[in-house]
């Protein structure tokens, strides 16, 4: 496996070593040794899927606050997204800053997600499948989040019209939010 640095430190694209031949491919996914070897020392607990059937489905911004933030693997094994990770961590040299990449099927990255970071995704084609594995267990009173749309942050999702659920239309501006997140305390 291979860890590419984002313009964030400690958000990390991840391209795993892909063995194929004319029966198709072997990789693997994740390994704590792998992982312990590129500096990313997370022990994850819990594995999540998402399928999102339309293109232009956005999922965003979520987080869990402190104390039951999460770090993120996350990955595509169907379709293609753009996913985002925004700093939320008060006090951070990158505070409201956000990086993208493209995961797909076809490319097979992963993205690194720390603690203190709100996540989000915008599907690129329709009938996307996708997995991520959490450090910290899903906790529905610290479940929290942010507009995909706040200008504080400004992500630049290339899209007009997103299909959002009831709960990322409800969601609250990053000033109006209970994020919790300090750096250095996450």
């Amino acid at each position: 496996m291979k860890r590419i640095d984002t313009k964030i430190p400690g958000v990390y694209i991840i391209e795993p070593q892909v063995f194929g031949d004319h029966r198709g491919y072997f990789m693997e996914t994740y390994s704590v040794k792998a992982f312990a070897d590129m500096g990313i020392d997370t022990v994850f607990v819990q594995d999540n899927q998402s399928f999102s059937a339309q293109k232009n489905t956005l999922r965003g911004l979520h987080f869990q606050k402190a104390p039951m933030a999460q770090a993120k693997l996350v990955r595509v094994i169907r379709g293609a997204v753009m996913d985002v990770a925004v700093d939320l961590r008060k006090g951070s040299p990158t505070y409201k800053q956000w990086v993208s990449v493209e995961l797909s099927a076809e490319n097979k990255r992963m993205f690194f997600i720390p603690r203190g970071f709100a996540h989000g995704f915008v599907t690129l084609t329709d009938d996307v499948e996708f997995t991520y594995k959490v450090d910290n267990l899903y906790s529905k009173e610290c479940d929290s989040g942010i507009r995909f749309d706040d200008p504080d942050v400004a992500v630049e999702w290339g899209i007009a019209e997103p299909i959002l659920s009831q709960k990322d239309t409800q969601a609250p501006l990053l000033k109006d939010s209970d994020c919790n997140f300090v750096y250095g305390e996450i």
